[in-house]
């Protein structure tokens, strides 16, 4: 794997517990995920927030933009002015931090970019699937942020790629049938995504809008949707993957189809999800219990880095329909970057990131 860093000694405070306290920026911090990337440092215990960029928005306070963090003292500066960091942050567009990864790097020890531009292994993925990429030497560098896949590759990386939102919500579903070998890369595999409005982010556009998306159930990536890439990458399945627009604030949700071509057992699947799963501490297992929710569901897991996961098994012809939701905004980004981040660090894994949501909540 790529090299570790070492947090330096100097740039290290020490809190009276004898945790270490590592100074953190945030690259594009007006956005959705970067204010929750903002909520999630200020309460962190390892963490001191010190820089919060928008050219936007600068020298304004970070709660003139995110209300709820109104009491936080940080103001909004410069992105072209960056503090010496232990681990930035950068919550950009896609593009941006490819175009500045070298500043990124030289500002801090470690660096977990939310942005698509280090998420794929190979330059040739990205003249597939995007404009091409400006900075594929730092390609071979990246750790793909989604622990649940490995934590081996993110202990001591330095450069740390969050991954895409629907893409975590499918591969969090479909994992455990690959590592049991239910499914195989030659199986059929459908995923149907609904995702809500905060995807499209603080500048989403007409689309986004309360009035254009109120109601709808609405197919904006019937093909060819560009997290595909980062699934058939991680997972090695080659899968029919479509997205809808609903009318919901925050959260991913994922039905999969899959048709294994030998028959399993309900059992199979239990031992399957278990085994994947059970040491997860982001991870609930949700398949067919009883009570309301009965099957993963996103207002369960808003505002949290939880994912819940279940199955179905059709006796009828042996599909395997595999859920999963997720908050977007939070394991899909803000979330799974600090998750990612604290292993990077060997900190302790759940720090900051211990809120189990709210009960009831309206429009997550």
């Amino acid at each position: 794997m790529r090299t570790g860093h070492e947090v330096p000694r100097e740039r290290r405070a020490v809190t009276d517990g004898g945790e270490p306290t590592l100074t953190a920026s945030v690259v594009g911090a007006s956005g959705f995920a970067g204010g929750e990337l903002c909520r999630l440092l200020t309460g962190h215990p390892n963490f001191e927030l010190v820089q919060a960029t928008s050219r936007e928005y600068e020298n304004k306070t970070l709660g003139y933009v995110h209300p709820n963090l109104r009491g936080v003292d940080v103001r909004f500066s410069s992105p072209e002015d960056l503090d010496s960091v232990d681990v930035l942050f950068a919550s950009t567009p896609h593009g941006v931090s490819m175009e500045h990864i070298d500043a990124f790097r030289d500002a801090a020890g470690t660096v977990v970019d939310l942005s698509a531009d280090f998420r794929l292994d190979e330059a040739d993925a990205y003249d597939e699937w995007y404009d091409g990429h400006t900075a594929p030497e730092h390609l071979a560098d990246a750790a793909y942020a989604l622990p649940e896949l490995g934590r081996e590759t993110l202990e001591g990386a330095d450069l740390i790629a969050s991954g895409g939102c629907n893409a975590t919500a499918t591969m969090l579903a479909l994992k455990p049938l690959v590592d049991s070998g239910v499914i195989t890369p030659d199986d059929q595999v459908v995923a149907d995504l609904k995702v809500g409005s905060s995807e499209g982010g603080a500048g989403g556009g007409a689309a986004s809008s309360h009035p254009e998306r109120s109601g709808v159930v609405r197919p904006y990536a019937p093909t060819g949707h560009r997290h595909e890439a980062e699934i058939q990458q991680e997972l090695g399945l080659s899968l029919s993957f479509t997205v809808h627009a609903v009318d919901m604030t925050r959260g991913a949700a994922a039905t999969c189809h899959a048709f294994p071509s030998e028959r399993v057992t309900t059992g199979d699947l239990w031992g399957a999800y278990r085994e994947a799963y059970d040491d997860e501490p982001f991870v609930r297992l949700v398949a067919g219990g009883g009570g309301v929710y009965r099957y993963p569901e996103p207002k369960a897991v808003a505002g949290t880095n939880h994912a819940e996961v279940g199955f179905e098994l059709d006796p009828e012809n042996g599909r395997v329909v595999a859920f999963s939701a997720i908050d977007n905004v939070m394991k899909g980004a803000a979330g799974q970057a600090v998750h990612a981040a604290n292993v990077a660090l060997g900190l302790d894994e759940t720090a900051g990131l211990e809120f189990q949501g709210l009960h009831p909540v309206g429009s997550p």
